[in-house]
C-alpha cells in the first residue's frame, strides 16, 4: 500500500482513537440531565434540584432533571445505564435500585457493579419509625409486643415494593418476629398520608419525610434506623439502641452514570458536586430537608456500592422479600 493511501487511514485511526479523550476535554458542551428515581416533590427531587441550580453556574451548561418514578428507582436506573457514556445522562438514586434491587428482582435489566459508573455520595439519611397516635404504642418494644399480641392486624404503608421504606420495615419485622401487612403506595408522602389519617398503622419515612410531622399529634415517632441518632431527631433512639439490636438500615443517595464515562469527566463531576456540598447555602438548604451530606471520590463510592450490595443481600434474605 502506497504511503498516499497510508496516511489518511494513520489520520483516520488516530482520530477515533483520541475521541473520547477530546470529548472529556470538552465537556460539558451541552445540557446535562438528571434522572431521578424518585417522584416530584420526594427528598431525592428535591435534593437533585437543589444540587442543579447551583451546578449550572459551576459547569457553564444547565441540569435538567427528569422524575423518572417506578419500580423502586430500577426503571431511571436502568435508562441511565442504557444511555451512552459521555457524562450527559445521569441517575440520581437511593441505595435501593443498586443495592438491594438485584436480590429482589428475578430479572433486573442491569448490573448496578458492571453497568454503572460511580461519581460521587451526595447524602445519607436514617429512615424513621412512625405510627398512628390513636394506636397505643409509645415506643418500638410497645410496637412489637402489641403486634405479637395482634398477629397480622397491623399494617405499613411504603412508598412501594422494593423501596427503603419497604424493606427498612420488612426487616424489623423480621427480627423481631411479628407480621405486619405491607401496603405498597407509589410515594413516600403517600404513604406518611395513610398514617395520619389512620388507614395505615405506621410507615418508615426517611427523615426529610418524617420532620414536617415531629410535632403533629396524629403521629408519633418512635426510633431511628441508622446505627447512631440523627442531629434532626436527637430525642428518638434508634431501633438498636430500643431493643433489636441487629438491626441497622441506612439510606444514601448518590450520583452515578452508565459505565465507560471517561475518567476525566468522572472526576470534574465529582470536583464540582462536592464543592456545592460545601457551599453554605446548599448546606443550609440540605439542613432544612433533614439530610447530612456526605462527599465520596468515585473509587470510595465503587467500594461502598459492592459492600451495600453484600449487606442488603443479607437484608432482603431475612426480610424475605422478592418481587417478580
Amino acid at each position: 500500500m502506497s504511503a498516499g493511501r497510508i496516511w489518511p487511514l494513520l489520520v483516520a485511526f488516530a482520530t477515533a482513537a483520541f475521541a473520547p479523550f477530546a470529548g472529556a476535554q470538552n465537556w460539558p458542551d451541552k445540557p446535562i440531565k438528571f434522572i431521578v428515581a424518585a417522584p416530584a416533590g420526594s427528598s431525592l427531587d428535591v435534593l437533585a434540584r437543589t444540587i442543579s441550580d447551583r451546578l449550572k453556574d459551576r459547569l457553564g451548561q444547565p441540569v435538567v432533571v427528569d422524575d423518572r418514578p417506578a419500580a423502586g428507582g430500577t426503571v431511571a436506573t436502568d435508562f441511565v445505564a442504557k444511555s451512552p457514556p459521555d457524562g450527559y445522562t445521569m441517575v440520581i438514586s437511593f441505595n435501593g435500585p443498586l443495592a438491594f434491587g438485584p436480590h429482589l428482582y428475578a430479572k433486573l435489566p442491569y448490573d448496578p457493579q458492571k453497568d454503572l459508573a460511580a461519581v460521587i455520595i451526595t447524602s445519607s439519611q436514617p429512615n424513621v419509625l412512625a405510627v398512628n397516635a390513636s394506636l397505643p404504642i409509645q415506643s418500638v418494644k410497645e410496637l412489637v409486643d402489641y403486634a405479637k399480641a395482634n398477629p397480622g392486624k397491623l399494617n405499613y404503608a411504603s412508598a412501594g415494593s422494593g423501596s427503603a421504606t419497604h424493606l427498612s420495615m420488612a426487616f424489623l419485622a423480621s427480627l423481631a418476629g411479628i407480621e405486619m401487612v405491607h401496603v405498597p403506595y407509589k410515594a413516600t408522602n403517600e404513604a406518611v398520608q395513610e398514617v395520619i389519617v389512620g388507614r395505615a398503622h405506621a410507615a418508615m419515612p426517611s427523615t426529610i419525610g418524617a420532620l414536617p410531622f415531629a410535632r403533629d399529634g396524629r403521629v408519633r415517632l418512635l426510633a431511628v434506623t441508622g446505627a447512631k441518632r440523627s442531629k434532626f431527631l436527637p430525642d428518638l433512639p434508634t431501633i438498636g439502641e430500643s431493643g433489636i439490636r441487629d438491626y441497622v438500615f441506612d439510606s444514601w443517595i448518590g450520583l452515578l452514570g452508565p459505565a465507560g464515562i471517561p475518567k476525566q469527566t468522572l472526576e470534574s463531576l465529582n470536583v464540582a458536586v462536592g464543592k456545592l456540598l460545601k457551599d453554605p447555602v446548599i448546606l443550609d438548604r440540605l439542613d432544612k430537608q433533614g439530610v447530612v451530606p456526605q462527599a465520596m471520590t468515585p473509587a470510595e463510592l465503587s467500594a461502598l456500592l459492592r459492600e451495600d450490595y453484600v449487606k442488603m443481600g443479607k437484608v432482603v434474605k431475612a426480610a424475605g422479600a422478592k418481587i417478580d
